[in-house]
């Protein structure tokens, strides 16, 4: 392989929006088609605006995120983080852009302590400048554009500064976002602006953003310092100090963008790329695919039920690990090569048994309680969005502000996010060592989200896919690459199946799906299993060998899909 771093509104649109949701191109001799899946309409047609300009991924990438500011703030924003996988068709490489948050350098080990030194109840923590963490999505992008950018970056912008000055159509997912059990009328200006006269917005009404219009127009004109060292970043600091945060002007002028080495694995005759760290994402997605590899390889009769229980089992052994060593590599050892090894992932492997679950792994290199908290129950959050471009370039982004709307402040018309809370708020493992996502100044949290590009034996694009949905996008996102990758499912049919999770822990099966049939098979082999809705977010693009290229958006969204320049 070359070098991709190998080990290395409403109405009409709801009405029409299925449409979008599976297209097919192909492509001619000259060219290739572009194709853009987004979490909604309107942020769809941004990143086609910025492709039928002559820009790249990229510039439609930023395109995308400035709209899902304006009309999805309950998932992402400029004022949250960041992780993007990109491929450059001309050279075959794939990067990693790191635009997670960091901790403020005042934090102390006991951020999230109470007086009494127990942690915090995790809802308590996240109202607040106590969950802030120093914004990254801006800086990333400013650094992808700076590398792979062909349009200007003030023309990025122009589309969500057209919605938010002319209003958008508030969307059904928002307006029952603002109606769910969570204080989120606590602060002005967010209450005025989502709650206007005391009541949360509804469906079909025509919702205006003009503040921030004009903070795009100054991100626009003069880049992304007057976010980071500016009257944004000025606005940013007060809001925070004034809400019990530690956040300093210091902390958002410091912050820098980072460009890592993917962590890839070859699985399945594919090169699966993922972020490194500290998105747990990639390293725990490659972990459980190539897991499901090895077990699957000694089953002689695969039926459904046995690739759901081998799937589960391996999501058990990659959690196990992922609960026990993650956490940022700037900060703390961890040991990426050996967790991603043949050996290793071998031995895992022959803890799998198909005629029995193993019930609760353990970590693979020693056998601690696990350290973690329990996983947050709350997935609505995060966004995801893939793009191809005409050149062949792809981007796969995952961004987030963590929970629904964030830490609930609202600066210059956009939300900032809570990602501080997705430290463990007790730095103390269950063994009394120090875990390695304990918070520490200027330290990135760990992440589940996974964007995930997977290249062909010629090193181009096969899958490029991701979700949202907390600790659940691991397995949304690996139990559609092994549809795809695995299985020979077309990318629209394995968005459409029914969720199947494992956590290290109960198996949890979406409800009123197909997946429900299984219920009986997986419990006679030992899963303990509950049934629930899941709101997975899957946004793909896959592309076959002869050129075609077929996006996917998830029905339990408002995604949709957009292709341009097919070819007869």
């Amino acid at each position: 392989m070359s070098s991709k771093r190998l080990p290395a509104l409403l109405p009409v649109l709801l009405c029409c929006a299925w449409l979008l949701v599976f297209t097919t191109a192909q492509a001619d001799d000259s060219s290739h088609p572009g194709m853009v899946a987004a979490a909604h309409p309107l942020a769809t047609e941004a990143g086609v605006e910025m492709l039928e300009a002559g820009g790249t991924a990229i510039d439609a990438a930023i395109a995308i995120q400035a709209v899902l500011t304006l009309v999805e703030p309950q998932s992402s924003g400029i004022g949250g983080g960041a992780f993007m996988l990109h491929y450059d068709h001309a050279t075959t490489e794939v990067q990693a852009y790191d635009g997670r948050e960091t901790a403020p350098a005042a934090v102390e080990s006991d951020h999230f302590l109470t007086d009494d030194g127990i942690p915090m109840g995790f809802l308590d923590a996240v109202p607040g400048g106590r969950s802030v963490g120093v914004p990254g999505t801006l800086r990333m992008l400013e650094l992808a554009h700076r590398e792979h950018g062909e349009l200007p970056w003030k023309t990025l912008f122009q589309p969500a500064i057209r919605l938010a000055e002319t209003g958008f159509m508030v969307t059904p997912r928002l307006a029952e976002m603002l109606r769910i059990d969570l204080p989120l009328d606590a602060f002005e200006p967010m209450a005025g602006y989502f709650f206007p006269n005391g009541k949360p917005l509804s469906a079909g009404m025509t919702l205006r953003n003009p503040a921030l219009a004009a903070t795009f127009k100054q991100i626009a004109n003069q880049g992304a310092d007057v976010f980071y060292d500016g009257p944004i970043a000025e606005a940013i600091v007060a809001t925070v100090q004034a809400h019990g945060g530690e956040l300093t002007r210091e902390d958002m002028a410091d912050y820098r963008a980072i460009e890592r080495a993917p962590v890839c694995r070859s699985i399945a005759g594919y090169s699966i790329c993922g972020m490194p760290l500290p998105s747990s994402g990639g390293m725990t997605v490659l972990q459980i695919l190539s897991l499901l590899e090895i077990a699957s390889a000694e089953v002689d009769d695969m039926d459904r039920l046995t690739w759901a229980h081998l799937l589960m089992e391996a999501s058990r052994l990659g959690f196990a690990d992922r609960n026990e060593y993650l956490g940022d590599t700037d900060f703390v050892d961890v040991p990426v090569d050996t967790l991603l090894s043949d050996p290793y992932l071998t031995g895992r492997a022959a803890l799998i048994s198909p005629p029995q679950s193993m019930g609760k792994a353990s970590p693979g290199l020693n056998d601690p309680d696990s350290a973690m908290s329990d996983a947050k129950r709350i997935d609505h959050s995060t966004t995801h969005f893939s793009v191809i471009d005409t050149q062949g370039n792809a981007v796969s982004m995952t961004s987030s502000i963590e929970m629904p709307f964030g830490a609930r402040l609202m600066v210059d018309g956009f939300l900032l996010n809570n990602q501080l809370t997705d430290f463990r708020f007790d730095p103390q493992a269950a063994d009394g060592r120090l875990h390695p996502n304990r918070i520490q100044p200027g330290k990135r949290p760990l992440s589940s989200m996974s964007p995930i590009i997977a290249l062909d034996p010629e090193d181009q694009p096969r899958l490029i896919i991701g979700s949202p949905g907390g600790t659940r996008i691991i397995g949304y996102v690996a139990q559609r690459v092994a549809d795809v990758l695995m299985q020979g499912n077309d990318v629209k049919a394995a968005i459409e199946a029914g969720n199947l999770i494992n956590r290290n822990g109960v198996t949890e099966v979406e409800a009123g799906t197909k997946a429900e049939a299984l219920l009986p098979g997986l419990e006679a082999l030992g899963h303990e299993t509950e049934v629930d809705s899941m709101t997975s977010g899957l946004h793909g693009i896959e592309r076959l060998p002869n050129g075609v290229i077929r996006g996917a958006a998830d029905p339990r969204r408002e995604g949709t899909v957009i292709q341009i320049g097919a070819g007869p």
